[in-house]
């Protein structure tokens, strides 16, 4: 093992963390985002939107999102006459597929605030969007923001499959690297070293998050 001569391909290891750590972070955005759209419209009292709401977060998280990224990189050609960037494609896969997993979140935190808040706020008048807008939203986050974080951790780590599509990132960089060099060894270890500083880094931050909230809750 030649760990030494890897120091000249640092600027690769740099540039495919840049792009991993970006997809992951737009797509948890894009997620939140739209999670949150989904887990409302999963627990509206029209039945058709809740029926939309729950078909599709069936769909994404019945499905593999390797098989998610295929489709969105490969079928828009055929389906809309142009081809989509590896990048783009990558952040709309994971953003989506992050979707369905924090709508199950939201919802869940939407459902652990009391019952009696939503019954307080329209008993002042308010209407039932004000409610959730401004009482029972706020709450859930505050209940959620640990899982949130957990999610972003996954969503990190399962981002390396995006290599197969010609996306830069970590993965795909160390290919780049072991083709050069012949190496087939080092380059896997050192990007394997950045994903456990990165996942380690983030629990911790997580972690300490979670211990204020805890401590919020008692003052």
């Amino acid at each position: 093992m030649d760990f030494a001569s890897m120091a000249q391909y640092a600027p690769l290891f740099v540039e495919g963390l840049k792009v991993t750590v970006q997809i992951a972070f737009v797509a948890v955005i894009i997620g939140a985002i739209l999670g949150l759209v989904v887990a409302l419209g999963k627990l509206s009292a029209n039945k058709v939107i809740s029926f939309i709401a729950t078909t599709y977060i069936q769909i994404i998280r019945g499905t593999p999102v390797l098989v998610q990224l295929y489709i969105i990189y490969y079928a828009t050609y055929p389906l809309f006459g142009f081809n989509i960037p590896p990048y783009i494609a990558a952040v709309a896969t994971f953003g989506l597929n992050s979707s369905a997993y924090v709508a199950e979140i939201i919802r869940a935190g939407i459902q652990a605030v009391d019952f009696g808040q939503m019954e307080a706020g329209r008993s002042l008048g308010l209407p039932h969007g004000m409610v959730m807008r401004y009482i029972i939203i706020p709450q859930a986050i505050k209940n959620i923001l640990p899982a949130l974080g957990n999610e972003f951790v996954v969503l990190l780590k399962e981002t390396s499959v995006v290599s197969i599509i010609g996306t830069t990132d970590l993965v795909r960089q160390a290919d780049i690297i072991k083709a050069a060099t012949y190496s087939n060894f080092e380059p896997y270890i050192i990007i394997a070293l950045i994903y456990i500083v990165l996942v380690l880094g983030l629990s911790t931050l997580i972690n300490q998050l979670e211990r204020r909230l805890k401590r919020s809750d008692y003052r």
